[in-house]
Formats: structure tokens, C-alpha cells, sequence
């Protein structure tokens, strides 16, 4: 008898201190396809506690040089604001609405020719009170699907928050061959200044998905069209996203969901230290170099069946 109450005490002790990892989403979710497919994988993960989902703009120069970007007119834009406008209809439909959605900055910290001014935002205010928040040991995931505007404000402006973080972000190359970086990438050009300023904070956890790792997480669009059940919402808003912004695209890569998916099932992802590009400070940074594909692929699947269950 005293061992089946010791034993019980201990299984009590193991659920109640046994907590979800605690996950923050910052997406650029207007910008193209692949934003609202990642966020809805990352919603439906019952194995972490998702307690943000921010909005991160996607200025480019084509919008100074084009009347349109994918469907949206360029007169006007702002591309923050279309991201959380998405961000509120997935939560939306996912009936999620609790978890915290703060808008983000509307351009890039610094200027155009460099520089490590913060742009404050309701993201860097309220992604600052969660991390103090966090109780001793707990440590905040933070999954950044777009430009790095958000999450470099926030350390500027409260580098304490920096032991309790643990960065996940998609963008630039790596060329393993000849140990090359190339910064020639949307998400890094779209503010460069927030990419070398982390690049270089040694204190900063960072595992980066370069794009060349995620490229060759393919779908077809006449399977998303197919396996989509449209009497579903959550499941409708996948193929609707397809539908209004790359309906001529046979085949996608949908590279913020190799990032999510890799995070979220890290046995099928292969993982490397590599050093920072030369004209950063040298230190190491973990990168994503090889996805297993076909079992991200499967896992997607798997949970969006279970969509609307």
C-alpha cells in the first residue's frame, strides 16, 4: 500500500510539473501562400502552448516599383496591417481568439543604410511581458516566418529578455560545399539591419532555416485542391490562401511550413552548427540542412484530416 501511494505521489508530481513548451509565432502571414498553412499546422499541435501569434510586415521595393503584389494594389499598402488582418480570421476560425495577436512594426529597424534603432510595437511590448512572465527554467520558443523586424526590436529594447528565448527563423543560404552565406533572400531583405544585428549578438540562440534546405518541401496544387475538405473553414482557408495568391502555380515550395514542421517533429530534420558569414561576429549558429520530406509531408496531412474533428 505505501508503495502504490508513493508511486501515485510521484505521478502527481510528474503531470503537475510536466508543462508544454511555450511557442511564439511572428509571421509575415499576407505576404504569399505558405504563411497561413504554418500557422495552422503550428494551431493544431496539441504538444506546445502557442501564447502569440504577431503580425510582421513584408515591405520589398516592388512595392514602390508595381501597381500589384501578388492580388494586393501597392497604392497605399500596408503590409502589416494585411497580415494581421489574416491572423484574426485564422484565429478566427480555429476559435482561438485568446491567444494574444499584437500588431506589429511597419518597417525595418534602423534606416536604409544601416543602423540598430528599435521600432516598438505592441509585439515588443507584449512579447517582453511574456518572456518575464516565464517562470524560472521555462524557456519562450520563438518562430519567426518573415522579416526580423519584431524579435531584434524586442531585444533592443530589453536585452534581459535574451536567456529565456530560444530563436527559429527561415531565410538567407548556406552553401555547405564552400561554407558560403548568401543574405540575398526576401525575409533577410527586407531588413538586413535586424538580420546582422542578431547575426552578431552572441547571447542570441538562433537556429536559421536557409532557404536552400527548405526548398524541397513541394506540394502540388491539385492535391491541396483535392484533399481539401471544403466543409471544413480551417481546411477552406488552405486552399482559399492558394487560390487568390498563386492559383497559377502547379507546385509551391511552402517554405514557413518546413520551418514549423521541422520544429514541430525535429527527428525528421537534420541539424548542423556552422559559422556566422565573415563579415559578422565569428561564432557558431544552428542551421537546418536536411528535411526528411516525405514524413513532414505525411505529418501535415496527418493533422489537417483531423482539422474540424
Amino acid at each position: 500500500m505505501i508503495q502504490f501511494f508513493s508511486w501515485l505521489l510521484l505521478l502527481c508530481c510528474t503531470t503537475g510539473f510536466a508543462q508544454k513548451q511555450k511557442v511564439w509565432l511572428d509571421a509575415d502571414t499576407g505576404n504569399e501562400t505558405d504563411d497561413v498553412y504554418a500557422i495552422v499546422r503550428l494551431l493544431a499541435e496539441p504538444s506546445i502552448d502557442v501564447v502569440g501569434l504577431s503580425s510582421a510586415h513584408f515591405n520589398n521595393a516592388d512595392l514602390i516599383a508595381f501597381d500589384k503584389w501578388n492580388q494586393y494594389l501597392t497604392k497605399g499598402i500596408k503590409t502589416v496591417a494585411i497580415s494581421q488582418h489574416l491572423n484574426e480570421e485564422i484565429l478566427r476560425a480555429m476559435h482561438k481568439e485568446s491567444i494574444p495577436h499584437p500588431l506589429g512594426a511597419d518597417r525595418q529597424i534602423g534606416r536604409a543604410w544601416g543602423g540598430n534603432e528599435p521600432r516598438p510595437s505592441d509585439v515588443t511590448t507584449k512579447l517582453i511581458r511574456t518572456v518575464k512572465m516565464l517562470k524560472q527554467g521555462e524557456t519562450l520558443d520563438v518562430i519567426c516566418l518573415g522579416a526580423l523586424t519584431n524579435i531584434a526590436s524586442a531585444i533592443l529594447l530589453d536585452s534581459s529578455i535574451l536567456p529565456q528565448i530560444r530563436w527559429f527563423a527561415l531565410g538567407a543560404k548556406y552553401y555547405s560545399q564552400t561554407n558560403a552565406w548568401s543574405k540575398n533572400e526576401f525575409n533577410i531583405r527586407n531588413d538586413l539591419n535586424a538580420f546582422d544585428y542578431l547575426l552578431d549578438n552572441p547571447k542570441v540562440d538562433l537556429t536559421l532555416m536557409p532557404i536552400d534546405a527548405a526548398l524541397p518541401f513541394r506540394f502540388a496544387r491539385d492535391t491541396i485542391y483535392q484533399r481539401i475538405d471544403d466543409k471544413v473553414l480551417t481546411q477552406r482557408l488552405l486552399k482559399q490562401r492558394w487560390q487568390e495568391t498563386n492559383p497559377q502555380d502547379n507546385v509551391r515550395t511552402l517554405w514557413d511550413l518546413a520551418l514549423v514542421e521541422a520544429y514541430l517533429r525535429p527527428q525528421n530534420a537534420t541539424v548542423v552548427e556552422v559559422s556566422t558569414p565573415p563579415e559578422n561576429t565569428k561564432r557558431l549558429i544552428k542551421t537546418y540542412r536536411k528535411l526528411d520530406v516525405k514524413a513532414l509531408s505525411d505529418d501535415f496531412w496527418r493533422v489537417v484530416r483531423q482539422l474540424g474533428n
